[in-house]
């Protein structure tokens, strides 16, 4: 059975767990080649074990996406690492505190809108640049399905992945004829390290939250994974600027 991404190589932001982590582990399982990236270096360098035992090949790149030196620094690195970057997962991003848009902290504004939005951005700044000088590669963001309806008590969060939206699909349109396909994924509920968290403090939730989608269970980062895959390989060679929405039906 043919590889989807053999002898390409990727870029994984936010790769030390939860979706991160498992795209980093599809990318390899499809063939590529796989730079790990996040400001957690024990848990990225465990994502890197977890793909060498596979028989995968990555390296860990520590980066903070919100500064622009560190980020320029890790595309670099990658590309002095694999000689391009074909594909892109820029998937670090934090929730923040759950606060109305009232009482949200300034603090917590910033925080979120500096790792969430500006990293995204920062992220493709250099991502692009370096596949103009190739020739072209794939680009995927992680938006969230709190971007395309109000949620309460995630006032920072919600506005900042509203912003990867438009952001991913402003850049997609830019380069799309250029040969960079750019697209975003707005998952729904996914049992990432941070959800598991909370849903253990509140059983009750897990009920709630599962009613919530249609398709009867709340999702796993490996649901996404495969969605991020798919739109980074030749199958997805038609899909420009799309926000796909991976939520079990939730928005539906």
């Amino acid at each position: 059975m043919a590889l989807m991404l053999e002898n390409r190589f990727a870029v994984v932001t936010g790769a030390a767990s939860g979706i991160g982590r498992a795209s980093a582990l599809a990318f390899s399982r499809e063939g590529a080649k796989v730079a790990v990236v996040d400001v957690d270096t024990e848990a990225g360098n465990e994502t890197v074990k977890h793909i060498h035992e596979a028989d995968g090949e990555a390296l860990f790149i520590q980066c903070d996406v919100a500064d622009a030196q560190q980020v320029n620094d890790m595309v670099a690195q990658s590309v002095k690492a694999f000689g391009r970057i074909d594909c892109a997962l820029n998937c670090a991003g934090v929730l923040g505190e759950m606060t109305t848009a009232h009482e949200c902290s300034e603090e917590n504004f910033d925080r979120i809108m500096r790792i969430n939005l500006r990293g995204v951005w920062l992220c493709m700044k250099y991502e692009i640049q370096q596949m103009l000088q190739q020739g072209g590669g794939a680009i995927v963001n992680m938006a969230s399905n709190a971007a395309m309806q109000a949620t309460a008590m995630l006032p920072a969060y919600a506005a900042s992945k509203a912003g990867v939206v438009s952001l991913s699909q402003t850049a997609a349109v830019e380069v799309a004829a250029k040969g960079i396909r750019i697209n975003c994924i707005n998952p729904g509920l996914i049992r990432t390290p941070m959800v598991a968290k909370q849903l253990e403090t509140n059983p009750k939730q897990v009920e709630e939250f599962t009613q919530m989608h249609p398709i009867g269970r709340i999702g796993t980062p490996e649901d996404i994974a495969e969605a991020v895959v798919w739109l980074c390989s030749d199958a997805a060679s038609f899909v420009v600027g799309h926000p796909m929405n991976v939520d079990g039906g939730y928005l539906a």
